[in-house]
């Protein structure tokens, strides 16, 4: 048999040769560090035999899939130690994704404690040790149940009805098999370092009305280097906690009598409303519309759209008599008579400027036509919320276009462009693009699907942007761009979003009269920079530890006057600074010089303006920095001058800039 490997050279290996013959055969090296290997793009466990010819390449621990195959083989050597230590435990299933971790849902008779957890790390540290070989073997489903019922673990026949076929895979390691696809470590021994980091109540399936089970969570590395490095990130996770750093700054609270709903206190809603200035301030240059839409519709509209029949349980609905919904024959019914009608809050923009668009006959001369809207939406979310994270009320920085199928690269290269600007002007530049391209079940002639992916990826080389593709994993009404972001603690979080929809101006039958007099439908480009900015305000505030820039800080610089003596000359150069539109204040408190410095540089505050009996008598000022640096004394036009240049929004600044500049001849 022959195999290509990645640097192109060919290598014959005897027939029946595993893969980790195969990693042996190049080198120990290279056999010591594999964990799972590639056979033309599938993922296989190394003693697995080579069934034909094709391209291999071989997956290390440090590798991302390598990686989650040591959190899934981790995840196994955590069943075989609750198995050991408890008889009877029931053990039902863990997750399909690895990327973050591994858990396993278990039922013992009662929840787990630390000194449980406890035990249950060491008795993990003791197979991990026996370098326990994780073996695989096919079987028929009868032989499974079988093997299953000997064991008396109840959770299993239900889960083989699940699966497809009449055979199913198990994986074996020291005295625990379970129903696994694999793949696994060749042994235990590969797993060089894991962390129980807690555990939880679970149900069955995830319903209450079921069985109560008790999750263990854990993550594991491929050495002790990588497990340490992930205690550092959380440690300052945890101190970077955006509800933390909330409640600290005074900038974004939670109540239980509004669920998942946040409040934002007085500083907390200025950085929102200079977001949603920020990428206001844009709109002109891009040709962006705003408009404002209501907040609650007929259901109908949603039935139109397909959120009605698709979306119903993330949506809030409400019914009023026909008086209330303002009909032209709501006089004639008397009290209690009046039929009602449903009504439905908005979970997204998209149905309502549909409807918007509808309002009028459009030309060719009028698209491409974009619409932007910062309305507030609401999403039942159920239990799945966290912090700002994931809400129940939130606003996008959402916009429309509605264009022909000529304009759309133009359109696509306008908006990476706008992507791009505003991504360097909040400090994110570890960005990475992913093209979802058509899933298998999709609406639409194959016809506009090759144009509008070929368009994406066309504008992306066109602009020398890298990106992945993502075969598959379009919606079904078109493909679309992910904009992908890493912050200061190396997680990734997708922000902004180019979506083509051919679906929605297909069901509300829009159209636009062409050159030809002729009737076409238009595409629709659904497009989000930030995304919901209460996500995005979480993001950006664990990104800075909310140390915002300055020209986002709620309160940009504090003058703080040594002694009272000063707070005359302390009131006059705030009132300076806030004549620049620099939003300052003084501090009057009594506090020693010390504390009040202190207190300014744990509210973040970008700039700390001090007045002493010098800067009084030469009529200027000292000026510190956030992170301790000091600019020492300046006169007073020049310290003004120098607090200002910092606070001025990033599109304003360019703006002023190209205007000195004057017109280009």
């Amino acid at each position: 048999m022959k195999v290509t490997l990645p640097d192109g050279s060919v290598k014959e290996v005897p027939t029946g040769s595993t893969f980790l013959d195969l990693a042996k055969s190049i080198g120990p090296g290279l056999a010591k560090a594999a964990v799972a290997a590639k056979l033309d793009g599938e993922l296989v466990d190394l003693q697995a035999s080579i069934p034909k010819d094709g391209r291999v390449v071989f997956i290390r621990g440090q590798d991302p899939e390598g990686a989650d195959v040591i959190r899934h083989s981790a995840e196994h050597v955590l069943a075989t130690a609750v198995v050991r230590l408890f008889a009877g435990a029931q053990v039902t299933m863990g997750p399909a994704d690895h990327s973050k971790g591994f858990y396993y849902d278990f039922d013992v008779g009662r929840p787990f404690t630390p000194e449980d957890l406890e035990k249950i790390d060491a008795e993990m540290k003791k197979v991990i040790a026996e370098d326990v070989p994780f073996v695989r073997r096919e079987v028929t489903k009868p032989e499974a149940g079988k093997i299953f019922a000997e064991m008396g673990q109840r959770f299993k026949p239900e889960i083989l009805a699940w699966i497809p076929g009449e055979t199913v895979t198990l994986y074996q390691d020291a005295n625990f098999i379970d129903l696994c696809k694999g793949p696994h470590v060749p042994s235990a021994g590969k797993i060089g370092a894991f962390k129980l980091t807690g555990a939880a109540g679970a149900y069955w399936r995830g319903d209450a009305t079921k069985d109560p089970l008790q999750r263990i969570r854990g993550v594991a590395f491929a050495n002790k280097k990588e497990l340490e490095s992930y205690e550092k990130q959380m440690e300052l996770a945890k101190a970077r906690d955006h509800r933390k750093l909330g409640r600290e700054l005074g900038l974004v609270n939670f109540s239980p009598l509004a669920p998942a709903s946040p409040f934002f206190l007085p500083k907390g809603a200025k950085v929102y409303n200079l977001m949603v200035d920020y990428v206001r301030s844009l709109y002109d240059k891009y040709g962006y519309q705003e408009v404002i839409t209501p907040q609650i519709f007929s259901a109908e509209l949603f039935k139109t759209s397909g959120h009605y029949e698709n979306y119903a349980e993330n949506m809030y609905f409400a019914e009023a008599g026909h008086e209330a919904a303002g009909g032209e024959e709501a006089g004639a019914f008397g009290p209690g008579e009046a039929p009602t009608v449903e009504y439905a809050v908005k979970p997204m923009n998209c149905p309502g400027h549909c409807a918007l668009y509808q309002m009028d006959l459009h030309s060719f001369r009028d698209l491409p036509w974009r619409v932007a809207d910062f309305g507030r939406l609401h999403r039942a979310e159920g239990d799945a919320t966290h912090g700002l994270m994931r809400v129940r009320t939130f606003c996008q920085d959402d916009a429309h276009i509605f264009c022909a199928e000529d304009q759309m690269a133009a359109e696509m290269a306008s908006f990476v462009d706008l992507v791009d600007e505003v991504y360097g002007d909040f400090g994110l530049g570890d960005v990475k693009i992913r093209l979802a391209t058509r899933p298998e079940k999709r609406m639409g002639a194959d016809e506009q699907w090759e144009r509008a992916e070929t368009d994406l990826a066309t504008v992306l080389k066109e602009k020398g942007r890298a990106f992945d593709l993502a075969p598959g994993e379009g919606a079904f009404y078109g493909p679309k761009l992910e904009f992908h972001v890493k912050d200061a603690l190396d997680r990734s979080w997708q922000l902004g979003t180019l979506q083509v929809d051919f679906n929605l101006p297909e069901r509300f039958g829009l159209e636009y009269v062409g050159s030809d007099s002729a009737r076409h439908r238009p595409i629709m480009l659904h497009r989000a920079i930030l995304g919901s900015l209460e996500r995005f305000f979480g993001v950006y505030l664990e990104h800075t530890g909310g140390i915002f820039p300055t020209w986002l800080a709620p309160e940009q610089a504090r003058v703080i006057p040594v002694t009272d003596r000063a707070l005359a000359h302390a009131e006059k150069i705030r009132a300076a600074l806030e004549e620049r539109g620099v939003r300052a204040t003084t501090d009057h408190s009594s506090d020693k010089l010390g504390a009040k410095i202190r207190e300014a540089q744990l509210a973040k505050l970008p700039f700390m303006l001090i007045v002493g009996d010098k800067e009084v008598e030469k009529g200027g000022v000292s000026i510190r920095l956030q992170d301790g640096t000091d600019l020492g004394y300046l006169d007073l036009p020049a310290a003004l001058a120098r607090v200002a240049e910092d606070t001025e929004m990033p599109s304003h600044k360019r703006r002023r800039d190209t205007q000195k500049q004057g017109p280009v001849v």
